[in-house]
């Protein structure tokens, strides 16, 4: 038993093992497949901003593009260049509500040589009027090439901005350059409220523009080298610094498990790069969470199944055992029924002449009475009916206690003296005894009128089937002996007999069924009787009868709860 309750606690020891090796299998893949579409989707929606976001800023470039060569073909700024008209007062003012308009940092227009005759700032501390910018990258570019441009700082504000400059005149003979510088504050803004990371490079991989203002004029690891081939004094002229710092994407978040994620998308015309940073931590995050989640919650949902599963099956093996326990009682009950008409059946002829006994005598005293009454002799024959009176109440104990035996017991345990079981057990086999020429020996008055608590039917059919055999083991002029004795709470009503005894080969299977030492016996009497008795609290036990002479013989043992 102790082996068998072990290797059940090891095998599902195991089952607890591989359930939580499967569990954690399982929430190792789910966290990978989460990881992974979290990681796929934070790409895709990165492609698709950067998209947008270099679109925009195309659309920007595209716009202020137009300006430049809307006034290289102006009538004023012809005239203002060949020195006809009325001066540059009308066209800085132009300027100035064009600026407005566009939302330009400034318009202004230069001579052949540089100087600037006209500019939207022109009322301004910081205007250019007079100013000088032939040095500019994109005032030569616009002279040779008819339009250019350029990223720098502003000689006079030092603010960053991209100068677009287109020529004035044909090539051979040009007189002016109109220019138009845009600044990018408003965007930048955007993108540091909106996005993790966007900067913009160009050609040579310098970052021009960035949602940190930190990172702008440094050298992008991400773009093509900076360094080589580089004119530190003309770097120096365009953004303040001779040689660009190198510039690598921003550490990592300690706490973020995933690299940043870099979205390079073109930009034209310009030959700009635009690079958009994405964090996928916070969306990997909500991922994990709602995954560990969902997988908790179906670990609770499959253990509140395996739960409800496991009660349900308790319920119905309780269900299954309470239907074989009624069974096993019903069965128990009818067989012991079985047993109790079985043991009525033998002893029948024997009821059958004590019936008939009493039954004669009446029929005596009756013919006497008839007689005695002719005569009458009234007194006489009133005598005769009293003792007709006994013996019917003879017959009628006879006759009850025969149906008390052979009914189904159904009452609960009482308390009972020995004396009521004793008394009717003899009556029923009163005749057998007798028969034989047995002694009977009964126990004091006093210890028989001990009281237990048990069911008179079911004591009594142990009582008689006890007895029965006794009768049947012992040989004509033979004795049984009823014994009582009370010890504490147990009361042991014994049945000796001179018989034989049990044989040796039969004394450890005795209460076995179907053991007996009867050539016409089933051997299930004492099988029931011991049942009958462990039902009621008590037992049923057997030993060698001890006598005088030293004879053979058995005893039985009934022990029972004192009521």
């Amino acid at each position: 038993m102790r082996q068998g309750r072990l290797g059940r606690w090891y095998l599902v020891a195991v089952g607890l093992v591989a359930l939580t090796l499967l569990a954690a299998l399982a929430m190792l893949g789910i966290e990978r497949a989460v990881r992974v579409n979290a990681l796929t989707e934070t790409r895709a929606e990165a492609t698709n901003q950067a998209a947008l976001l270099a679109a925009g800023l195309e659309s920007e470039l595209n716009k202020f593009s137009l300006v430049p060569r809307v006034l290289a073909a102006d009538p004023e700024v012809a005239e203002l260049l060949g020195g006809q008209g009325g001066g540059s007062a009308v066209l800085n003012r132009r300027l100035a509500a064009l600026a407005q308009q566009t939302n330009a940092a400034a318009i202004y227009l230069m001579d052949a040589r540089g100087t600037t005759l006209a500019a939207s700032n022109w009322e301004r501390p910081d205007s250019f009027v007079g100013s000088r910018y032939g040095f500019r990258d994109y005032f030569r570019g616009a002279l040779r090439d008819g339009t250019a441009s350029e990223f720098a700082l502003g000689t006079v504000s030092r603010r960053p901005g991209l100068y677009l400059a287109q020529r004035v005149g044909p090539a051979g003979a040009p007189s002016g350059v109109v220019a138009v510088k845009v600044e990018f504050d408003s965007l930048e803004r955007k993108w540091r409220d909106a996005e993790d990371g966007v900067f913009v490079t160009d050609a040579g991989g310098i970052v021009l523009l960035a949602s940190n203002p930190a990172w702008r004029f440094r050298a992008a690891a991400s773009s093509a080298p900076a360094s080589a081939g580089r004119d530190p004094a003309r770097d120096a002229v365009r953004f303040g610094v001779a040689e660009p710092q190198p510039f690598a994407l921003p550490a990592r978040n300690a706490a973020s498990p995933v690299r940043m994620i870099e979205k390079i998308q073109p930009i034209a015309p310009v030959g700009w790069e635009l690079h958009l940073l994405a964090d996928p931590a916070p969306r990997l995050s909500v991922a994990l969470a709602n995954a560990r989640l969902a997988a908790v919650m179906a670990l609770v949902l499959l253990m509140l199944s395996g739960a409800a599963a496991w009660q349900w099956q308790r319920q119905r093996q309780a269900r299954a055992a309470a239907n074989v326990a009624a069974q096993t009682a019903l069965l128990r009950e009818q067989l012991q029924q079985a047993n109790r008409l079985a043991t009525l059946g033998q002893i029948t002829a024997g009821l059958g002449h004590e019936i008939r006994q009493p039954l004669a005598a009446m029929r005596v005293y009756a013919e006497n009475g008839e007689r005695l009454l002719a005569a009458e002799r009234t007194d006489e024959a009133a005598a005769n009916f009293g003792k007709i009176a006994q013996l019917a109440g003879r017959i009628g104990e006879i006759t009850a206690e025969q149906l008390n035996f052979s009914r189904r017991s159904a009452d609960e345990p009482r308390a009972i003296t020995l004396a009521e079981v004793i008394d009717g057990s003899l009556l029923l086999l009163r005749d057998q005894i007798r028969q034989k020429g047995l002694t009977l020996e009964r126990p004091a008055a006093d210890l028989a009128a001990t009281t237990v608590r048990a069911r008179h039917v079911q004591l009594e059919q142990v009582l008689v089937n006890l007895l029965q055999n006794a009768v049947q083991a012992c040989a004509p002029g033979g004795q049984i002996t009823l014994a009582v004795e009370a010890e504490g709470q147990q009361v042991r009503l014994s049945v000796s007999d001179t018989g034989p005894g049990v044989p040796a080969d039969l004394r450890d299977t005795l209460f076995q069924p179907f053991v007996t030492s009867k050539s016409d016996g089933i051997g299930l009497g004492l099988a029931i009787a011991r049942e009958i008795m462990r039902q009621l609290g008590g037992d049923l036990l057997h030993e060698d009868a001890v006598h005088e002479g030293g004879g053979p013989g058995a005893r039985f043992i009934m022990e029972m709860p004192a009521a």
